[in-house]
């Protein structure tokens, strides 16, 4: 009989995730995209580091950070109370800087992609960028918001190295389904593993199903 705890995690932490990666990626996926500076390109780099670096790099680096025996951890945990190495905001943030790029860059990409008139068109009609971007961009790049959103979701469901770096893996507390798969291979309980990876299989199944299901939907669309 598996735990249903480490499975209600994982949701939590992805839908916390997604919601808050959401809300930051728009801005700055429009000021990538709206600008053509030597900042710009680093900010991208940095955007996309997480695709390219194991993510026990940056879980290590994260631990580092918020360990209270380091200055940023210390002056958290004595200014604030707070600790972040083995707790859920620990978590939460490690998978916001994990999970990224899988929000960002589509919604970037999305943004190059539109023609330069529409937004020449409401600048010229007096609209500032913000208005340019919440009432003319953002509706043309529907499809792309919808894959940020489901991407992130289902990236962060399978995250393990770098919550495992900073959450550990303490039951009840930071232990999500990967880490409890990885938990119950350790231990040579195959059946409990099997029945957490499937469950994982089938979300994350679902999740791609909607996903390509809508795309189609909004490409039929265009044809008629």
């Amino acid at each position: 009989m598996i735990e249903l705890f480490p499975i209600w995690l994982t949701l939590k932490l992805a839908l916390s995730t997604t919601v808050i990666l959401l809300i930051l990626a728009v801005p700055i996926a429009f000021w990538i995209s709206d600008r053509k500076s030597v900042f710009s390109l680093i900010a991208e780099v940095i955007v996309s580091l997480p695709l390219v670096l194991p993510p026990t790099v940056i879980g290590f680096y994260l631990l580092i950070a918020f360990s209270p025996n380091y200055a940023f951890g210390s002056w958290l945990e004595k200014s604030f109370n707070l600790r972040l190495v083995f707790s859920f905001p620990g978590l939460l943030i490690g998978s916001i800087i994990y999970s990224l790029p899988f929000m960002v860059n589509p919604i970037k990409s999305a943004l190059s992609s539109l023609p330069p008139s529409l937004r020449e068109a409401s600048y010229s009609l007096g609209k500032t960028k913000s208005q340019t971007l919440l009432k003319v961009l953002l509706p043309n790049i529907t499809p792309s918001l919808l894959t940020g959103v489901i991407l992130t979701f289902a990236h962060t469901i399978g995250e393990f190295g770098v919550i495992m770096m900073i959450g550990g893996n303490i039951p009840g507390k930071t232990r999500t389904a990967s880490i409890a798969i990885y938990n119950e291979v350790e231990t040579f309980n195959y059946q409990n593993a099997n029945t957490y990876a499937a469950i994982l299989m089938a979300i994350s199944f679902i999740i791609l199903l909607v996903l390509y299901s809508f795309n189609r939907k909004k490409e039929q669309i265009k044809y008629y």
